[in-house]
């Protein structure tokens, strides 16, 4: 077992990575806990024994699920069981549940306690590390939300094992963000525990360095945690819009070669760049084109209504001194390297 630390002062907490990290969830319970209300999805066919009164409740699948609603359900049927503060939530599933879950914990008697157990490989390199808790609207994706660190994370490798090829594939998007923001060549060779452990320990290095994206902006620090969305401007729109049969990965996977495309629009990169960009996404077998019939005008609308937007249209993008954000991108540009990764 492989123990990674999330270092935030009394809001530290470790990410237990390995097979069978998710048989020590009572080892990881807060004290005082006496109840865990365990948030799930039909089928994802994974237990937890949290060695307490706890009680299973199911949340709906899919992005569709992400929202207000099931938010508002969930602290309800908490409500009706008898959930305390001083309880805990475990999430048990993919990017999905843990940001729901994890939401409905934040705001749920103004806080209670929660421990995350992503069950998919995207949510164990991410979306179950950092914090960041949220829902969509259907303006965009986690426009509602809130920092709400966890007591602690699980990331049993075993359970990578059963996934099916794509949504695994879909994890290596965001392992391919990774190395770029950590020239992490390695990666690619890495076994699958030392991989995750990797990738968590350099989101738990830009989350410990700037918790809440206080960092931002042009010139931004080189821990500065707008930096993680890296890829994401483009693929969020991709997901937004709504009608293209995209996994997040695979949207993020697209969104990183756009960004290289664009950076080197700006002179930020060269070309050699950005084909390294392209063989590092192609090599995890992850789309690096838009899905034909790709819709520019909606994708430019939407990442104009991105969260990151500073000052017009705001990228994280590469450049001579590595990835940073950058601002006031003009739409012509935008629309030239969307153009360019057209299929």
């Amino acid at each position: 077992m492989i123990t990674v630390p999330v270092s935030l002062g009394d809001r530290s907490y470790d990410v237990l990575v390995g097979r069978g990290a998710r048989h020590r969830l009572l080892e990881v319970l807060p004290v005082g806990v006496a109840r865990a209300a365990i948030v799930t999805q039909e089928g994802i066919g994974v237990g937890v024994d949290a060695g307490h009164d706890q009680r299973t409740f199911h949340m709906g699948s899919g992005e569709t699920a992400k929202d207000l609603e099931t938010v508002q359900d969930l602290c309800r049927q908490f409500s009706r069981w008898g959930l305390t503060r001083g309880d805990v939530v475990v999430a048990v599933g993919g990017g999905v549940v843990t940001d729901t879950a994890g939401f409905a914990a934040a705001v749920y008697h103004r806080g209670v306690r929660w421990i995350a157990v992503p069950t998919t490989l995207l949510g164990q390199v991410d979306a179950a590390i950092g914090g960041k808790t949220g829902v969509n609207l259907p303006e965009g994706k986690n426009l509602v939300g809130a920092f709400w660190q966890p007591s602690a994370v699980l990331c049993d490798t075993e359970v990578l094992e059963t996934l099916p090829p794509r949504e695994y594939r879909s994890g290596l998007g965001e392992v391919a963000k990774y190395h770029f923001l950590d020239e992490g060549e390695a990666l690619v060779d890495m076994a699958l525990d030392e991989k995750v452990a990797k990738c968590v320990a350099i989101k738990a290095a830009y989350v410990g360095a700037d918790e809440r994206e206080a960092v931002g902006g042009p010139g931004a620090g080189r821990r500065s945690r707008a930096l993680l969305n890296y890829g994401h401007t483009l693929g969020h729109a991709l997901e937004t819009a709504g009608h293209y049969d995209l996994r997040h990965g695979e949207a993020v996977a697209i969104g990183l070669v756009f960004a290289a495309v664009l950076a080197a629009r700006l002179g930020r990169i060269e070309g050699a760049r950005v084909e390294e960009h392209r063989r590092v996404v192609a090599g995890y077998d992850l789309p690096t084109n838009l899905p034909p019939g790709a819709d520019a005008a909606q994708l430019i609308d939407v990442m104009g209504r991105d969260k990151k937007a500073v000052a017009g249209m705001t990228f994280i993008l590469d450049g001579p001194c590595g990835v940073e954000q950058v601002a006031d991108v003009a739409v012509a540009d935008v629309e030239a390297a969307l153009k360019e990764i057209s299929a």
